[in-house]
Formats: structure tokens, C-alpha cells, sequence
């Protein structure tokens, strides 16, 4: 049996070859083979192929992770270790988080258990809070980059709407618009047509890709009564054609496009 002292000595050696120095071959040397590394805040357990794997995907997040040791104490077999790892995450992306050169913490107080000159056993405490607040951090100003894109996109849809709605004898137009999420594609317009004429144009799709659907589509109806179209017919089947020519076979369509024309009044 080795003593405590030998014992700190093999757990101090393991953690400078295999975490600072990333010779993951030492771990064949150092951990017995039926090694088993317990995660005491998740119950998980890992293999020493399995501590490999992780320890190789730690080392390729960031080109500088050195861990200290802060505190060791032994007694018989076993050897608590407090040990801290501080470094750039730069390189790979780790624990689903892409490198985002910030500084990173790791605190792991572990329990090993040695049995001649072998490390069999590890019960592991990891403090990584550090990078599910770099998480959260990530998250949050993706949120608000969606956000503001939303409201840049509800501004621009609106922007399509009319500024005021045309004169006719013996109608009251009063147009109300109020989309059910913060971007949708419905919309109206009125377009001016031969012979005096206007024509009043509804269109109903659902979620933002439609919603740009409807902007080609609202564009291209005003293309075409501007060139000469007069009946709602005529005007539907010329944009349709222009539409169907040019979007994707698997792009949403409007779900309805009624159009009417009506003798505009003073």
C-alpha cells in the first residue's frame, strides 16, 4: 500500500500530464483500467476512455486551460484535490457554446481513490457556472439581435401599408391593422386603375417568410396596374404568372389575394 504522500504525488502527476500538458496517453498509465470517474452533482459516471474524450474536447475549446492546484490532503487511499482551471475560450466550441474569446473558470474538487499506484476511483464535484453565464450572455444578445431584426421587419411592413385611403361615393373606409404575432404577412392596398377606377386589394399569409412573399406580391400587382391592367381577373392571372416564375417551387404562397375595382368618387 502507498502512502498518502505517494498518493498526492500520483494525483498532482496525473493532473499536470493529462490536463496541462494534454498527454492523454499518461491517463492509460496513470488510471486503472476499470477506472470510474462519478459526477456527484449529475450521477453520471465515466470511464477513463470516457474522461479521454473529455478531457481531448476541454483541450481543443481553448489554446490556454492550465489547471492549479489550490488545496490536497490524503489520508490511506484517497486524495481530495481542489484544483482551478482558468483559460481563453477561443478555439473549439465547448459544452454547446461557440468560442467567443472571453476567459473561462472551471473549479473541480475531486476525491480519487488510489490502489497501488493506480488511480481506480474519482468523485467528482465541477464548478462550471463561468460558462453558463457566457451562455446565457450569448443568448441574450441573440435575443435582442431577433428582436430588433422583428422590429425592423414590422416597421418595413408597415411601411407597405397606405398612408390614406381613396374617396368613393357611398363608402366609409376605416382600415384596421393589427398583425397576431409581431411580424405578419396580411395586408391590403389600394391600387388606381384605368377608367377611374380603384381597385382594393386583400392579401392573408401566415409567418414572416410569407410575409416577404406578400411584399413581391403586393410590388408586382402594383407593376401591373400600373402597365395597363383594369379588370381583377387580368391583373391576377398577369402577377401570378410573374410570381410563379420566380419563387421557389417550396416558398409559401398567399392563402387568399381578393381584389375588386370601384368607381372612385369626390
Amino acid at each position: 500500500m502507498s502512502s498518502p504522500e505517494a498518493n498526492k504525488a500520483l494525483v498532482s502527476h496525473f493532473i499536470e500530464e493529462v490536463y496541462n500538458r494534454r498527454n492523454l496517453d499518461a491517463a492509460d498509465e496513470l488510471l486503472a483500467p476499470n477506472y470510474v470517474s462519478r459526477d456527484e452533482l449529475t450521477g453520471e459516471e465515466a470511464s477513463r476512455e470516457d474522461l479521454k474524450r473529455a478531457i481531448a474536447e476541454q483541450a481543443a475549446s481553448s489554446s490556454d486551460l492550465p489547471f492549479s492546484i489550490v488545496e490536497q490532503i490524503a489520508e490511506g487511499e484517497k486524495v481530495v484535490t481542489r484544483n482551478i482551471g482558468s483559460g481563453t475560450h477561443d478555439l473549439e466550441a465547448y459544452e454547446g457554446l461557440d468560442p467567443s474569446g472571453t476567459r473561462i473558470t472551471i473549479e473541480n474538487v475531486t476525491i480519487s481513490r488510489v490502489v497501488e499506484g493506480k488511480i481506480v476511483e474519482e468523485r467528482v464535484v465541477s464548478d462550471s457556472s463561468p460558462l453558463w453565464q457566457q451562455r446565457m450572455e450569448q443568448e441574450r444578445i441573440e435575443r435582442e439581435r431577433f428582436e430588433q431584426e422583428l422590429l425592423v421587419a414590422r416597421r418595413i411592413q408597415h411601411a407597405l401599408l397606405p398612408n390614406a385611403v381613396p374617396a368613393l361615393a357611398g363608402w366609409d373606409i376605416v382600415p384596421y391593422y393589427q398583425p397576431a404575432r409581431e411580424v405578419g404577412g396580411d395586408f391590403y392596398d389600394f391600387l388606381t386603375v384605368q377608367g377611374g377606377r380603384v381597385g382594393l386589394v386583400i392579401g392573408d399569409v401566415k409567418g414572416i417568410p410569407a410575409a416577404v412573399l406578400m411584399a413581391s406580391t403586393q410590388s408586382v400587382l402594383r407593376a401591373v396596374t400600373q402597365s395597363g391592367g383594369s379588370l381583377p381577373g387580368q391583373v391576377l392571372a398577369e402577377a401570378n404568372e410573374i410570381l410563379c416564375t420566380h419563387i421557389p417551387p417550396n416558398s409559401s404562397s398567399p392563402a387568399s389575394t381578393p381584389y375588386s375595382t370601384h368607381r372612385a368618387g369626390t
